[in-house]
C-alpha cells in the first residue's frame, strides 16, 4: 500500500518526534486512516502498534500494511471512543496518537458524501451504518437542524440555512451533497476570494453530529488516563476549534492548570496530583513547507502531554 497516493498524514515528523518510539514499546494509533502514523512508528523503531478505525474501508486498505509488519501491527475495527475497552490499567501503552480530522480519502470519495465539492449521496457516516446526513436534513425539525449547524459548525446563519432546507424538502427529499450545497449557496452571500465555501461549516456540523465526533473525543481523552503508562505520551492533532477546545480544556484540567474560580467561572474539580504534564502549553502548528504541499494541514494544531505517575480515579477506570 502506497499511503502517499491516498492521504498525506499531517505533521507526521512532529508526531513521530513527540512519541520518540523505542524498541520494544507499544503504541496506539487511535485513528488509523490510511496508516501514515502507524507505518512511520513501525519504520522508526522495532516497536508494536495497535490501530483503531471505525471505517471498514480503512480496515480493508490497512491489511497490506498489517501483512508487511510481520506481526507488529494489529488493526481493530472500532471507534476510538471505545478505548477503555481495549487499554486500561491492566493493559497500557507507551503512547497514543489521535488525528481528529476526517481522512482525505473519505473526502475524495464522492460516494461517501463527506465533501461539498463532489456530488454524491448525502451520507457522511464513517462507520457506514446508522443515522446518515440525509435523514437529518429530511426528518429533523427546522429548530433541530439550526441547532446542529450552530453547535457543531458555529454557523452564524444557521437559522437561515435550516429554514431553506426545510422549505426545499417540501418539494422533494434532499438526497445528494450537490443539492444541499445549492440550497445553502442560494441563501448565503458569495464568499470573497480566499474565504472558504459558504457550505463548509454546515457540512462540518452535519458530519460531526452524524458521527458523534465530539462525544468520541471526550470518551477517548478520559480513557487515555488509564490507558497510558506513567511517562506515556498523548499526542493529538486537531483541525477545528471545537476539537482543539476539548483537548485544551482536558489537558489544562488534568495538568493542574484550571483557572481560579470567580463569579463567572465556578470552581471545578481537578485531579490532585495532576495526571498529565503538558509538553506543549501552546499548540504546535505545521510549517510553511508542509502547508504548501498539503493545504489541508493549514488548520492543524498539535498538542502533546506526558502521563504522570499519579493514580487514576475510580470514576475514570469504571
Amino acid at each position: 500500500m502506497n499511503t502517499s497516493d491516498l492521504h498525506i498524514p499531517v505533521m507526521l515528523q512532529e508526531v513521530v518526534d513527540a512519541l520518540a518510539p523505542q524498541n520494544g514499546q507499544h503504541f496506539l494509533d487511535a485513528t488509523f486512516g490510511n496508516g501514515g502514523y502507524s507505518k512511520a512508528l513501525l519504520d522508526t523503531a522495532s516497536c508494536t502498534v495497535t490501530a483503531f478505525d471505525r471505517d471498514p474501508d480503512a480496515i480493508a486498505r490497512g491489511q497490506a500494511l498489517v501483512a508487511q509488519s510481520t506481526g507488529r501491527l494489529t488493526l481493530i475495527e472500532t471507534d476510538f471512543g471505545s478505548l477503555k475497552e481495549y487499554f486500561h490499567q491492566d493493559k497500557q501503552v507507551d503512547g497514543i496518537v489521535f488525528d481528529l480530522g476526517v481522512c482525505s480519502t473519505q473526502l475524495d470519495e464522492a460516494e461517501r458524501g463527506f465533501s461539498f465539492r463532489l456530488d454524491g449521496p448525502l451520507d457522511m457516516r464513517m462507520e457506514q451504518k446508522g443515522l446518515d446526513a440525509a435523514q437529518v436534513v429530511n426528518q429533523f425539525s427546522e429548530h433541530e437542524i439550526a441547532d446542529i449547524l450552530w453547535r457543531y459548525g458555529e454557523e452564524r446563519a444557521s437559522r437561515r440555512i435550516a429554514r431553506a432546507i426545510v422549505k426545499a424538502r417540501t418539494d422533494q427529499p434532499i438526497e445528494r451533497t450537490g443539492e444541499l450545497c445549492d440550497i445553502i449557496h442560494a441563501v448565503m452571500p458569495r464568499p470573497a476570494p480566499g474565504q472558504p465555501d459558504s457550505a463548509t461549516r454546515s457540512f462540518q456540523a452535519l458530519r460531526i453530529f452524524v458521527n458523534k465526533e465530539l462525544e468520541q473525543i471526550e470518551l477517548a481523552l478520559e480513557a487515555s488516563q488509564a490507558a497510558l503508562k506513567p511517562g506515556g505520551l498523548l499526542v493529538v492533532v486537531s483541525f477545528h476549534s471545537l476539537e482543539d477546545r476539548l483537548v485544551k480544556q482536558f489537558l489544562r484540567t488534568h495538568s493542574g492548570r484550571t483557572p481560579n474560580a470567580n463569579k463567572y467561572r465556578p470552581m471545578t474539580a481537578q485531579p490532585t496530583p495532576p495526571l498529565f504534564k503538558e509538553i506543549t502549553r501552546k499548540p504546535q502548528l505545521p510549517n510553511a513547507a508542509e502547508t504548501d504541499i498539503n493545504p489541508r494541514a493549514r488548520s492543524a494544531k498539535l498538542r502533546v502531554a506526558m502521563r504522570t505517575d499519579a493514580p487514576v480515579s475510580q470514576e475514570s477506570v469504571a
